[in-house]
């Protein structure tokens, strides 16, 4: 299957609820210059959401303690945000960023219990400055997103901890002799 030129089928794997291409295919593109390049040129363009989580992202990849994985995940991200030619060429009226907008979505679906306050502040005040004040409800909304998203992986850790117990309990249960 042939997309366009530059675009080459590769292996897939799930971000989130999103299938997508391999991180390392993409991180190779990503540069702080062409990132800031991108928000710059683009950023009015591509909206609030993705211009937003894309600076979350971009400064949750600044602090030291992410660890690596997390940081490849990003990477791979913000590469594919930087590519003008992917699945859905940028330039593509209405439609060119709803790609990236998935892509970016879902990683920080992924990573979002590494974004903090700090981070989101940083965040917020770049797209304030960028799309004024009314764009704070935009934010608010992918903010809740992650909110949710966190939450419900604390729930399934929570209930895998509990069906631990309720198995050991099981077990010892079993193994005490009739009387």
């Amino acid at each position: 299957m042939k997309i366009n030129k530059t675009y080459k089928l590769r292996k897939q794997k799930k971000v989130g609820n999103i299938l997508v291409n391999n991180n390392e295919d993409y991180s190779s593109h990503f540069s702080e210059e062409k990132f800031w390049d991108k928000i710059l040129k683009f950023g009015k363009k591509a909206g609030v959401k993705l211009t937003y989580g894309a600076l979350l992202l971009f400064y949750t990849f600044k602090k030291p303690t992410v660890p690596k994985k997390v940081k490849s995940t990003i990477l791979g991200a913000l590469g594919y945000f930087i590519l003008p030619v992917d699945l859905i060429p940028d330039f593509t009226p209405i439609v060119g960023y709803s790609d990236d907008l998935a892509i970016v979505v879902g990683a920080l679906l992924v990573v979002a219990t590494y974004i903090d306050e700090d981070t989101k502040q940083l965040a917020k005040n770049k797209v304030t400055d960028w799309f004024g004040e009314n764009a704070i409800k935009d934010t608010d909304s992918l903010d809740d997103e992650m909110v949710k998203t966190i939450q419900s992986k604390k729930e399934k850790k929570e209930m895998k901890i509990e069906n631990k117990k309720v198995k050991k309990e099981n077990r010892e249960i079993k193994n005490i002799p009739n009387e």
